[in-house]
């Protein structure tokens, strides 16, 4: 192996048996021991890669006078255009033939070279399905460098880019991802698209990665270790992405933006900045795809795209500190400074609980909706592209309807739990705060979201009327609950629940799938590939076998339960208060005479009454 490569050899015959998965365009063989990662519930992941990489592939080699052809567009577009439009175009294509070969438009299409294409890297491939789809679904591809430190999977990648015809595009290597980046940092050879889809955290690989993408390039990342991001850990959190993380409704969104304010931080030490071009949080991981700038200028200004996080305990209201403040100064320049602070008194306003202090996380827009608009076209005129397009319509018509400037959400039952009343309906909520003159929406990473810019004293007024019409019976609430300090405050903002047509998003009346329901049974993260694992179906039943019911005490025998209450002495016969007699479960037996002269002997210390050996149980003696 020579500068970490590795040429791909002959296929040397499969020890394990294979099984063979058609996914999109391409056709994997994997072993079905455990031994190379594969998890089918990501297709989603991957063909809302294709179609992000694909719509890049347009705007970059746009930019370069050059059309991509997607597979299925031409016949749409054919539908869609008039006789008026057809004729135009036949005229141009008359016109064309008369060029010279020079002038001809150039095109890209799938699976064909294109000298001026994209670069790229696929750092964590396993058994190359990403990186052949990529060669087989995307136009516009220079190369594709599908990585892996495994032997095995760098193995099976060759025999799978042989059996798509992909040798042309496709360039399997077993190299650390890390190193392998690193030794692209020159400007001329870096990557215009880097993906990362490592099992659990990304974290080791984004400071390599922000140096191997070009200019402007695209980075593609996958976390899924969203029990850290999610709260679970802050402190294991902050030692990965530089952020606490805190335990919220909103914690799916707080998940994303700590994934990009780690980006830019790393990004930063290099002069270099990201924009995020989209943000998804789906099943049990969050995706993002961002562009990386180079600007020293653009830099000074990433503190003030920083925020903490101040959310109350009791409560869960949330209010976001800047780090930093731009303000403009004298000939046009822009003075960057610390921001002022907090936000908040140490008790919260509405509930008189303390603060947690969370963050920093990315403040700013987590999508550019014009690129998303331009994605869910894509993929709406061409739904026969992915497997999943209903789910990646339903999504992305979400994320466009989202408040780009708001960031985190509250919960239809966070809000209803904490003053202890019944649930509005959404149409309710969301019509109220439009009547109050508040804009308001969903996310996509929540059912039951509020994202609004109505600030929280009036989403509790408004959830104060909602208790007039749905009383809490005072009596029951504690007077240092949450619920009794809201509720004995009067509301300043007379709601108005009366539902409003805008109050219904136009993809929940148009029926979209945008919350996906369970793809599969038993399904989520899949067991880590191990050489030589078992089958991934024999290791997931055996670990269900081992932790179930791993906190819960086994059923124990009612027979045998009373044989082992009798050889424990009843406390309470021995100090003659017992009247049970002979229903007492325990023993009334007078102790053996040895045991009686052993504890009378001096050498013997006086000691309480144990266990017997094997019986599991923490009972002493004399337990009612």
């Amino acid at each position: 192996m020579e500068n970490g490569t590795e040429p791909c050899g002959e296929e040397r015959a499969s020890e394990a048996q294979e099984t063979t998965v058609t996914e999109g365009a391409a056709k994997i063989a994997f072993p079905s021991a455990n031994e190379v990662f594969y998890n089918p519930v990501q297709e989603f992941n991957r063909d809302l890669t294709c179609a992000v990489i694909t719509e890049f592939a347009r705007i970059q080699l746009g930019a370069k006078g050059i059309q991509i052809k997607v597979p299925g567009e031409k016949d749409v577009q054919k539908v869609v255009v008039d006789l008026s439009e057809q004729e135009e175009e036949k005229a141009e294509l008359k016109k064309g033939a008369n060029l010279a070969p020079g002038d001809q438009p150039r095109t890209a299409a799938v699976g064909e070279i294109c000298e001026e294409g994209l670069r790229v890297l696929e750092g964590l491939a396993a058994s190359g399905l990403r990186s052949i789809r990529f060669a087989r679904e995307v136009p516009g591809l220079q190369s594709v460098v599908a990585n892996d430190a495994s032997a095995r999977a760098v193995d099976l990648m060759c025999r799978n880019v042989q059996l798509n015809a992909v040798a042309h595009l496709v360039h399997p290597r077993q190299a650390d991802a890390r190193m392998l980046m690193y030794q692209h940092q020159r400007a001329s050879e870096r990557f215009d698209v880097i993906d990362l889809d490592p099992y659990g955290s990304p974290a080791p690989f984004l400071d390599a990665a922000v140096q191997a993408v070009s200019e402007g390039g695209l980075l593609c990342v996958t976390c899924t270790d969203m029990a850290v991001l999610a709260g679970n850990s802050g402190e294991t959190c902050y030692s990965k992405y530089g952020a606490m993380a805190l335990k919220s409704r909103a914690c799916h969104e707080m998940a994303l933006r700590i994934v990009l304010h780690s980006l830019d931080l790393r990004a930063n030490c290099y002069q270099r900045f990201v924009v995020p071009l989209l943000s998804v949080s789906a099943d049990f991981y969050v995706r993002v795809f961002v562009r990386v700038f180079t600007g020293q200028a653009k830099v000074k200004a990433s503190a003030s795209k920083q925020a903490l996080v101040f959310q109350c305990v009791g409560c869960g209201t949330f209010h976001l500190q800047r780090l930093g403040k731009t303000s403009g100064a004298s000939g046009g320049r822009v003075k960057f400074s610390a921001a002022c602070g907090p936000p908040i008194s140490p008790e919260c306003e509405h509930c008189g609980q303390r603060h947690q202090l969370g963050g920093p996380l990315w403040a700013e827009p987590i999508h550019d909706l014009d690129f998303v608009g331009r994605v869910l076209q894509a993929v709406s005129t061409n739904p026969g592209r992915f497997h999943t397009s209903e789910r990646i319509q339903g999504v992305l018509s979400v994320i466009t309807e989202e408040l780009p400037d708001v960031p985190l959400y509250y919960t239809l039952d966070q809000l209803s739990s904490t003053i202890r009343c019944s649930t509005p309906s959404l149409l309710q909520l969301r019509s109220a705060l439009l009547h109050a003159g508040f804009r308001v929406s969903l996310s996509h990473a929540c059912k039951n979201a509020v994202k609004t810019d109505a600030p929280s004293s009036a989403l509790w007024d408004i959830m104060r009327c909602w208790e007039k019409e749905c009383p809490v019976k005072r009596e029951r609430l504690s007077e240092a609950s949450p619920a009794f300090r809201i509720l004995s405050v009067e509301p300043r903002l007379q709601a108005n629940f009366a539902v409003r047509d805008d109050a219904n998003p136009s993809s929940r009346q148009r029926g979209l799938k945008r919350f996906q329901a369970n793809p599969e049974a038993n399904w989520g993260p899949r067991p880590r590939a191990r050489p030589g694992g078992k089958a991934a179906g024999e290791a997931m039943e055996e670990r269900r076998r081992v932790h179930q019911n791993k906190r819960k005490e086994p059923a124990e025998d009612p027979v045998q339960r009373a044989a082992r209450l009798k050889t424990f002495p009843c406390k309470r016969f021995k100090e003659g208060t017992c009247q049970r007699g002979d229903q007492c479960c325990y023993s009334h037996s007078p102790p053996a005479p040895e045991d009686t002269a052993a504890a009378a002997s001096p050498d013997h210390p006086k000691t309480s009454y144990q266990s017997p050996p094997g019986s599991g149980v923490a009972a002493g003696p004399g337990v009612d």
